[in-house]
């Protein structure tokens, strides 16, 4: 019996994920169709949250898979907004992984790169499956330039997309001028540009993506959207119900987004029902449910467990293959009985 433990830094994570984006986007469509055939345990997150510091938390995310994955595992993330006054990332995890066969962990890797990683490779599937299997968009804008949203920049890019403009909006002027300059490849757009507010961002585009940390919706207007855009709603609550309701809304987990208020949460519970929701990224995938530019899309992802376990497995199995876990042989001591 091995009872060895690998160590997985995040350069090497880092490394392995930026070298195949295309591989991780197919990572998580698998994971996302062996969730849809019942081939997954993905119970309610859990949150650890502090009297005195009411925006701070630390998430637990159990989950296991199996249909050729045969991993369970954990992500325990937190998020400490004021970091970024510190000059350090708002958020930091770690992903443990087990054995199904004996339950000992055989794993452990740095996860803010995961999670990053997992999120924006959900996004650059839906926008595939949603946009008509189209890698193209006029004008792309990105809502809360921050780590995930330019994870998800380079994923679309390095995924093939071709993208005419890009797009920027965020509440600090400063932040968006550092990603129109720090990230965007310029040349491979015929225009980059900050956009004075949200609404004039949304009217101007047909890929939206929000990746901000609001807490209650902030764009309430649904004549903005009378454009049919798709709409990217990662960050799960800057849309007012309304919106929603005057769209066709994909989700991950109907069960699992309906909760925390986000924007679909707050939908049913306004209209009492889940009606409003057209069906799941697998069903679309799976030729169960289809969605058309007739009217607004919108995919709201609450993300799951299973996306962190499958993309952790598969970084871990590069970098065992590449030889660059660090690997204790002697973690657990007493291993017989």
């Amino acid at each position: 019996m091995d009872f060895a433990l690998s160590i997985i830094n995040g350069q090497t994570v880092s490394d392995i994920i930026r070298g195949n984006r295309d591989e991780c986007v197919e990572i998580v469509r698998g994971a996302y169709l062996a969730h849809a055939s019942g081939h997954s345990v993905n119970p309610d997150s859990h949150f650890l949250r502090f009297p005195d510091k009411p925006d701070c938390r630390i998430i637990a995310l159990p989950a296991y898979l199996g249909d050729g994955f045969e991993v369970a595992g954990l992500k325990w993330i937190a998020s400490y907004p004021g970091n970024v006054q510190r000059g350090i990332p708002r958020a930091s995890a770690v992903l443990v992984l087990n054995r199904c066969d004996t339950g000992y962990p055989f794993a452990i890797l740095e996860s803010s790169i995961i999670s990053a990683a997992r999120t924006a490779a959900s996004a650059t599937l839906a926008a595939y499956w949603l946009g008509g299997r189209s890698r193209r968009a006029h004008s792309l804008g990105i809502v809360g330039t921050g780590l995930i949203a330019r994870y998800l920049y380079e994923f679309l890019l390095d995924t093939g997309w071709a993208i005419d403009e890009v797009r920027l909006y965020d509440r600090s002027p400063v932040e968006s001028e550092k990603f129109r300059n720090t990230v965007c490849r310029r040349e491979q757009h015929a225009a980059v540009t900050v956009a004075p507010d949200t609404a004039e961002l949304v009217r101007a585009c047909d890929l939206i993506v929000f990746t901000t940390v609001a807490s209650t919706p902030h764009v309430v207007d649904p004549a903005l959207f009378e454009h049919n855009p798709l709409v990217l709603h990662i960050s799960l609550r800057d849309l007012a119900p309304e919106i929603l309701l005057r769209s066709q809304n994909v989700v991950d987990d109907v069960d699992h987004v309906m909760k925390a208020n986000t924007s679909p949460h707050l939908a049913e519970q306004q209209t009492g029902d889940r009606s409003f929701v057209t069906g799941t990224l697998a069903d679309i995938m799976l030729g169960r449910r289809s969605v058309d530019r007739s009217r607004p899309i919108i995919f709201s992802p609450f993300g799951m467990g299973i996306l962190d376990v499958a993309v952790g497995k598969w970084v871990y199995d590069q970098a065992v293959a590449g030889g660059r876990d660090m690997r204790l042989a002697d973690f657990f001591y007493e291993v017989a009985r």
